[in-house]
């Protein structure tokens, strides 16, 4: 720790805090521009002065002079710095005067206006003339893509958007040419940024160079009510706020979560909010004569009680979940199941190798999404981290860059944005690490604290029909997370999912029981016409065309798959319609909060499900959304305790590597194939189907 005195206030920091780290562990505010705490130092606005005591006679930038730069007093004193005299505030002013010099007078009409980092410090240090009367500087707007809005005559070239690119989402597509009064931002070839996480240079653009194209001249900020929520878009929860006028949801942006999403959020998360208003179901509708028609909510039930009392009930009905069900949602439904005396139930994809039977730390995260950072060595088996969780992908990379930390890969060969070692993709790869065979077997042998990511497409294997391939794949994981030489208290094994309502539906015990059998197979049962009934529960990443003659209830926001199969649709509510609990991939419990209502006759998904049992004569025990959390609370406890994990047992992991292993071949490849398309509400954002073209035509291109 050092001592240091900032405007007459003695405080103790470590050493090598910058000097702006110091004055606001001081409570002074630093302006800045270019400086963020998560990307490297540039100090090239230099909007950051302050005067330092005994250094040289001129203002020094706070942000690129750290505490042990500074030398003691004559007599040992501790070092002085000052953030608010006639000097800093004089050079502070000439700064911004250069700033605004080039900079257009387009506040009315810029989306940055009202949150403007340039605004706000022009309002402190801005003076009502300029000396300058040349011609401003104009630049070329630079096309980005369908997501990022350019003005590069507004730019201030503080370069945190290169840095983000670069240093961040790792692509090297963005930069500066140029010197002087002929700098400028530019993507190098004039072509579209490829990083999913490219949306965040907005939110780092101090000025509105850089702004939203989806969301230009929609709103103003102070029109919108911000609502803090959760994102559905993944597994790995993003902390988001979601702005709104009216019923209509606005723009998407990210809250402050350092140990889930820090401060950044995927493009998918961020722009995928023209889909919640498109192609919406807002009203019930009924097959009749081979088509689906309007029908009222009593119609609709009507239709489905007829259907399960011809069924006879029991495990003749059965219910699949889809990947944005929410917590309370599947309880719901799971007491109807039950109700009517079915163990039909899964949430699963299919031929999943989670066994219901297996602990919670057989499916969770269980080292955490800020764990990675500690991780010395990491294996990722059928997973490709970049299109299923970008965020997480992100926090790989961070801890590649802090650490060199040795990564490999066996399934897709992908570019994930850091170094790795390319194992293959084959089953046999990953049983012959197990045994000790190859250079990395000999990384994590060694590592304390070895990090094995298991994604969707190392336990699900559908296209082989086969459980036992995951399972297999689970138990060689198991074994290299808890190597010998691991750390006391590490818990390394990760299971990496890309739904967001998993791990809440796998807590529930939202799985076969009571001769109940998985989604695939509940799927093969309906087409040999030994399911009569099938719910989905917004389920469409399954085979429709293979259920057969089923009665099938489609309970949903979109008209996507599932829709199109239904014999009864029954609209519900989008995760920003409703307040629903999320379980992320670590098993850290949240709370999505409703920002605006449904459209039309649309309903939250638990109340349809209890309206539905009254007309089953099966009502369920709960009236209200507090009564239903009241009972899940007491049956599941831990997910009453928001932002908490529940604790994991390593031996719990330790036993999953004692299984017998029976998988002689299998390939690992990610689920994921499009980043843009992975749920209803993506394939209905004209933004996300934009992006989709334009990735499809650069692989095109490029092969």
């Amino acid at each position: 720790m050092a001592s240091i005195k900032v405007d007459g206030q003695l405080v103790e920091v470590p050493d090598y805090y910058t000097l702006m780290q110091a004055a606001e562990a001081a409570g002074a505010e630093i302006p800045r521009f270019c400086y963020h705490e998560r990307l490297s130092v540039a100090g090239n606005c230099r909007m950051c002065l302050v005067e330092v005591k005994g250094g040289p006679p001129k203002p020094q930038a706070s942000c690129a002079m750290s505490v042990k730069d500074l030398r003691p007093g004559p007599n040992g004193e501790p070092p002085e710095m000052f953030t608010n005299t006639p000097m800093v505030k004089k050079a502070r002013e000439g700064v911004m005067e250069f700033l605004l010099i080039n900079h257009p007078l387009d506040c009315p009409i810029c989306d940055q206006g009202g949150e403007c980092d340039l605004q706000d410090q022009a309002m402190a240090y801005g003076v009502d003339s300029s000396r300058f009367v040349e011609n401003k500087r104009a630049v070329e707007d630079k096309y980005m893509g369908p997501l990022v809005k350019t003005e590069m005559t507004r730019c201030i070239q503080c370069t945190r958007c290169v840095r983000f690119t670069t240093e961040v989402a790792g692509i090297a597509e963005l930069g500066a040419i140029g010197r002087g009064e002929d700098l400028e931002i530019i993507t190098y070839l004039e072509r579209a940024l490829s990083s999913e996480l490219q949306g965040n240079v907005i939110d780092l653009c101090p000025v509105g160079a850089l702004t939203s194209k989806p969301y230009a001249f929609h709103a103003r900020p102070w029109e919108l009510v911000k609502t803090e929520s959760i994102d559905v878009m993944d597994a790995v929860g993003s902390n988001i706020r979601v702005d709104s006028r009216g019923r209509e949801v606005m723009r998407i942006l990210p809250r402050v979560n350092e140990a889930i999403n820090e401060e950044w959020i995927s493009d998918k998360t961020r722009f995928i909010w023209d889909g919640l208003k498109s192609q919406r179901l807002d009203r019930p509708y009924v097959r009749s004569g081979g088509k689906l028609k309007p029908a009222s909510w009593d119609e609709a039930f009507v239709a489905i009680a007829r259907a399960i009392k011809a069924s006879g009930g029991g495990n003749r009905v059965g219910a699949i979940a889809g990947d944005l069900a929410s917590v309370e949602d599947m309880y719901a439904l799971k007491a109807l199941m039950t109700s009517l005396g079915s163990g039909m139930t899964d949430c699963r994809p299919a031929m999943s190798g989670i066994d219901p039977s297996m602990p919670r730390s057989a499916y969770i995260f269980n080292p955490t999404i800020a764990g990675i950072e500690e991780a010395d060595a990491i294996l990722i088996i059928g997973s490709n981290p970049r299109k299923e969780a970008a965020v997480l992908n992100a926090r790989i990379r961070k801890a590649w860059r802090a650490k060199g930390t040795p990564i490999a890969v066996i399934g897709d060969r992908a570019d994930l944005t850091y170094d790795y070692a390319y194992l293959g993709n084959g089953f046999g790869t990953l049983a012959d690490l197990a045994a000790g065979q190859g250079a990395f077997a000999d990384v994590l042998a060694n590592a304390k604290k070895p990090l094995v990511i298991v994604g969707e497409g190392g336990v699900s294997h559908g296209a082989a029909k086969s459980k036992q391939i995951g399972r297999d794949t689970i138990a060689l994981a198991a074994r290299l997370a808890t190597g010998a030489n691991v750390a006391e208290g590490w818990n390394g094994f990760a299971l990496l999912h890309n739904a967001a309502g998993r791990v809440g539906g796998l807590d529930i015990g939202f799985v076969p029981h009571d001769g109940g059998v998985c989604s695939a197979d509940q799927i093969g049962l309906a087409g040999e016409g030994k399911l009569d009934v099938l719910f989905l529960l917004g389920a469409d990443e399954y085979d429709t065309s293979a259920m057969g003659k089923a009665f099938v209830v489609y309970i949903g926001t979109h008209g996507d798959a599932g829709a199109h199969r239904a014999d009864v649709i029954l609209p519900s509510a989008t995760y920003t319609e409703k307040s629903g609990t999320y379980v992320n991939t670590e098993g850290r419990v949240q709370l999505a909060e409703r920002a605006v209502f449904p459209p039309g006759d649309a309903k939250e998904d638990w109340a349809i499900f209890r309206a539905l049992s009254a007309v089953l004569g099966q009502a369920l025990p709960f009236n209200s959304l507090s009564q239903l959390r009241a009972r899940l609370y007491g049956e599941f406890p831990h997910l009453g305790r928001l932002d908490q994990i529940a604790n994991s047992s390593v031996d719990d992991v330790k036993k999953l590597a004692g299984a017998a292993i029976k998988t002689k071949s299998a390939t690992y490849t990610s689920p994921v194939a499009d980043f843009y398309l992975t749920n209803p509400i993506a394939r209905a954002s004209a933004t996300m189907g934009e992006c989709a073209a334009l990735q499809a035509g650069l692989r095109q291109a490029a092969e």
